[in-house]
């Protein structure tokens, strides 16, 4: 049986080489007729050395590309660190062009051209339980947000008093939402 070319370009997903996603982005983006979307989660992450941006693929192993399935197939599958197109049995499905068209708008509108930001949302009046350290497991609510340091100060319920306590954002579970992206409106 043999597949139905298309005739214009479409969306694919293309399987990476272990660790190798920028690799392959790179040597796929010199393609003539390719297009290359391959998007980052920047993040922050508690280290010995204190807090750092961590950078990761939003899907780790995979890179999508945009093209002409059959005039580019073989190309792509042979691209140093590809290890070829996704594909079931011998169909290799088209990913839907409104899913990566929301993805490049969201990853627009944070200024970027492939990675996205992932910070807590956090507002005051949120409640909030302590993830860790000695008042693990208490519950509390913001009642001020300081983004500069990313710390909230937490009104908790301690020894029968309120008290107002500064916290680290990465110390704090949001019971009733998760993290998320800043809001795109």
């Amino acid at each position: 049986m043999k597949l139905q070319p298309y005739p214009q370009a479409r969306w694919y997903c293309v399987k990476t080489q272990p660790k190798r996603e920028q690799v392959a982005a790179q040597h796929l983006r010199r393609l003539d007729g390719v297009e290359v979307f391959a998007p980052r989660l920047r993040y922050r992450k508690s280290t010995a050395r204190g807090r750092i941006w961590w950078i990761e693929p939003l899907f780790p192993g995979y890179v999508m590309v945009n093209m002409k399935l059959e005039e580019m197939r073989r190309r792509v599958n042979h691209c140093s660190g590809v290890s070829g197109l996704v594909r079931f049995g011998r169909e290799v499905p088209a990913v839907p062009d409104q899913l990566v068209e929301s993805l490049q708008r969201e990853i627009a509108l944070q200024g970027d051209h492939e990675t996205i930001s992932s910070v807590p949302v956090i507002e005051i009046g949120d409640e909030v339980r302590v993830a860790y350290g000695p008042l693990k497991g208490m519950s509390g609510y913001v009642v001020e947000i300081i983004p500069s340091l990313e710390r909230a100060g937490i009104l908790l319920e301690f020894l029968g008093e309120s008290r107002a306590i500064e916290l680290d954002f990465l110390s704090l579970v949001l019971p009733r939402k998760p993290l998320a992206l800043p809001a795109t409106n």
